[in-house]
């Protein structure tokens, strides 16, 4: 009797990647998985396996049973010893499973029902009709509450990054917020303060902070973990939005910021004002107020 241990017509992709993690990087595993595939011969004993693998018995019945008991195999019997059949879906995948097997960055990689392989671009853009938008672009010069800022030039020397914790208490200093902020992986924002000044109003105001374990260019895609932090952000109930960071920030973050600002304007019927702090002016912020930090 054929016995199927894996249904082709479910979630063929997770049947792969799981036949790939069981398989692994294991030499051994491997060498008794090709034996047991290669060839017309739907079922082979563990003797024939020992014979093509040059293995010895315990290693065949060892490494076979682990494929038998994650459904990789069917255990059977054939000239009253224990033989392993094959599945006639992974025998049809074979090359794929063992090229997954043996690159760890091509498994993880590989999409799969459990886990989606990511869109490779994080750009939204809403079209919304134009006389609804009031989105403005604002730096760290603009805001009333940093107005020491400007009297600091920007410095050719690269920026010395602060933990985030330090950086975001020298804000909360320099805005006189005493409120308390806690981390955690699903917040909308890093600080939301309604001391922030702009154009003499107190704005409500959502900071996100990425902190100095960051390294490189800045882009949407290393902002949270499913590149999502600029959505959180923009979820928040401000009317200025913020990103800092401590190197440079690539236009797409801006791109997307703004896109996020003119949907939010259009549909709260209000201005927005969105902006980052680059490290530049990261360090400005720092020599303006160094009490603070």
């Amino acid at each position: 009797m054929v016995h199927n241990v894996s249904d082709a017509r479910s979630n063929p992709s997770d049947q792969i990647a799981h036949a790939a993690k069981v398989i692994g990087r294991s030499k051994d595993r491997t060498a008794v998985f090709k034996a047991i595939y290669e060839g017309k011969k739907r079922v082979k004993s563990a003797k024939e396996i020992e014979k093509v693998t040059h293995l010895s018995r315990i290693r065949v019945l060892q490494e076979g049973g682990k494929l038998a008991a994650n459904q990789v195999v069917h255990r059977t019997r054939k000239d009253g010893m224990t033989a392993y059949e094959k599945d006639s879906f992974f025998g049809a995948q074979k090359a794929k499973i063992l090229s997954l097997a043996q690159n760890r960055k091509k498994l993880a990689e590989f999409p799969t029902k459990s886990t989606p392989r990511p869109l490779a671009s994080t750009f939204i853009t809403i079209r919304i009709p134009r006389q609804r938008i009031k989105a403005k672009m604002v730096t760290i010069d603009d805001i009333d509450s940093f107005s020491k800022v400007r009297r600091q030039q920007p410095m050719n020397s690269k920026s010395t990054p602060l933990f985030e914790s330090k950086f975001k208490q020298g804000i909360k200093r320099i805005l006189g917020e005493q409120g308390k902020f806690t981390d955690w992986g699903g917040e909308r924002n890093d600080l939301l303060s309604t001391r922030v000044c702009l154009d003499g109003k107190r704005r409500a105001t959502a900071f996100a902070f990425k902190g100095k374990g960051q390294r490189g260019k800045l882009t949407p895609a290393r902002m949270g973990k499913n590149g999502d932090q600029i959505q959180r952000l923009f979820s928040s109930p401000a009317e200025i939005f913020l990103v800092q960071y401590w190197d440079q920030i690539d236009e797409s973050v801006i791109q997307q910021m703004a896109e996020f600002a003119k949907a939010k304007s259009a549909a709260e019927g209000k201005p927005v004002f969105y902006g980052t702090i680059d490290g530049q002016d990261s360090n400005r912020l720092i020599r303006a107020y160094p009490k603070a930090f």
